[in-house]
């Protein structure tokens, strides 16, 4: 699913399928969105008054799940909104753009970067770093001439990751990148991983980890996991989200002189509702509740126990007293 997205950066975002960068599923098509009701009543003075709008959705568990608690948030905020599945960021953020969607959740660093390409084109030098706040900043500066905006980004992020086993770090006592330095690993990882500044590159500069072979197996698959758990590779590329690792055996490095950029959980609003202060404080109250580990074990909720989006964000949102 994050493969596109997770080649972050600037070759990364044109590519899209993405979620982040979006991912599987083939419906683009907008027609029929139940959003017309948003386009003409929003304010920014506050109350929604039973105002309808559109949520956008990629087809994935964890934008799902998020799109689940906007809805929930909204609804609770006085808003009637319905959720709208699009499975890629170049059909839904121009309908952010025209109001045929007043709402999605995306990811920080992704989205900026689609936006810095949009305007500058594929070679721009990236703008989104490795923290959030300065990321959605550069998000926002890049969105307000097209007439969208980002409001808080969540704690939880889902950004690409490296894996190892837990006996492999246990034995090479290694709890972070810095301690791979000057060894020699094989990664698991996808194709582009070669000329991807978040992998094999990244690894070598920033880290001095000396990549001996890439196996192009994907990210995050359960090929990727395989060959770290058989020890054909030490690293496998995955993301911070991944509920299946524990169960794997596998551990994450942490990302401890951030190489990887801040791919925090964004609220992203369309023309319609920039300047709604009830849509704003519905969301923003998601932002500093929800963290990686709490999205991670939501998403293995869905994954893994089989349980419903909606009903997996309903049950977190009232354990956290936001119902």
């Amino acid at each position: 699913m994050r493969s596109t997205r997770a080649s972050t950066g600037v070759a990364l975002v044109v590519a899209l399928c993405t979620a982040l960068t979006g991912c599987g599923g083939s419906s683009n098509n907008l027609s029929g969105s139940t959003s017309s009701g948003s386009s003409s009543a929003a304010s920014s003075s506050g109350g929604a008054g039973g105002r309808s709008l559109v949520i956008g959705s990629a087809g994935f568990t964890e934008i799902q799940l998020m799109a689940e608690m906007y809805k929930l948030l909204l609804e609770k905020a006085g808003f009637q909104p319905t959720i709208k599945v699009v499975q890629n960021r170049e059909v839904y953020e121009p309908a952010l753009e025209k109001g045929d969607i007043d709402v999605v959740p995306d990811y920080a660093a992704t989205m900026t970067e689609f936006l810095n390409i949009k305007a500058h084109g594929q070679s721009a030098a990236p703008v989104a770093t490795s923290d959030k706040d300065t990321t959605v900043a550069a998000l926002n500066k890049l969105g307000e001439p097209l007439g969208i905006k980002a409001l808080d980004a969540a704690e939880a992020v889902d950004q690409n990751a490296f894996a190892v086993t837990k006996a492999y770090a246990t034995k090479n006592r290694l709890t972070r990148m810095s301690d791979l330095h000057g060894r020699s690993v094989v990664i698991a990882a996808t194709e582009e991983c070669p000329d991807r500044p978040f992998c094999q590159p990244g690894l070598e500069k920033t880290y001095g980890i000396k990549v001996t072979k890439v196996l192009p197996l994907g990210f995050g698959t359960a090929q990727v996991k395989s060959a770290v758990t058989s020890g054909k590779a030490q690293l496998g590329l995955v993301g911070t989200t991944d509920a299946t690792l524990p169960d794997l055996g596998l551990v994450l490095l942490q990302d401890d002189k951030h190489l990887q950029l801040a791919d925090n959980l964004v609220p992203v609003v369309g023309k319609d509702f920039l300047g709604d202060t009830t849509l704003a404080s519905a969301l923003d109250a998601l932002a500093p509740t929800l963290t990686t580990e709490d999205l991670t074990q939501l998403n293995k909720k869905v994954d893994a126990e089989r349980q419903k989006p909606a009903d997996v964000a309903k049950e977190y949102l009232t354990s956290k007293g936001m119902l």
